[in-house]
């Protein structure tokens, strides 16, 4: 990696080429500011391997990012600089994210439900079958089907037949009927 010695000019010259797929202009982007971009991921990083691949992948973001670089009266290096630093940054984010350190993992529970709250959410679950039997057979698997399979209202309007309006009112009216049996 070599240092040109290039005015913000070329450089964002080389940028606008780069956005139409000039090869050459890519190649030349790359000499001439590669060496200062990798100073940016090392500094950010402090691993010299780590910072060639965020480098790598700084040059993929460039490709194809040049053609929404506008030109406004900043240097070009400020956008290349702010892009390389915050693709360094995503980088040691994700870093840190999957390393966690034992010392650090306070609560080692298997977080499965405690016997109360099994109890508990046993005599929930009979409750709500209760207020199911409640509602008119099909109206009840209408309602199981779409909260808890995920079927679509479409899908629940051709499997029972009906008008898709009709399904909807259907699945409001037995929500509301469970709402009050369960509010009792």
């Amino acid at each position: 990696m070599q240092t040109l010695l290039t005015d913000t000019n070329d450089i964002e010259n080389a940028i606008m080429r780069v956005g139409l797929g000039d090869r050459a202009a890519f190649s030349f982007l790359y000499d001439a500011t590669s060496a200062k971009l990798f100073g940016v991921c090392l500094r950010v990083l402090g691993d010299r391997a780590e910072a060639e691949d965020t480098l790598q992948d700084v040059f993929v973001k460039v490709w194809h990012k040049a053609g929404r670089y506008k030109a406004n009266g900043y240097s070009p290096m400020t956008w290349l600089i702010t892009l390389t630093r915050n693709t360094a940054i995503d980088r040691l984010r994700a870093r840190k994210a999957g390393n966690v350190d034992i010392d650090d993992a306070h609560d080692l529970s298997d977080g499965s439900p405690t016997p109360e709250a099994e109890a508990i959410a046993s005599s929930e679950r009979q409750r709500l079958n209760a207020c199911f039997e409640e509602l008119q057979a099909d109206r009840s698997e209408a309602v199981r089907r779409a909260y808890l399979d995920g079927d679509s209202y479409k899908d629940l309007a051709a499997r029972y037949d009906v008008p898709l309006n009709t399904m909807r009112t259907w699945l409001h009216r037995s929500l509301l009927t469970l709402k009050d049996c369960l509010s009792r």
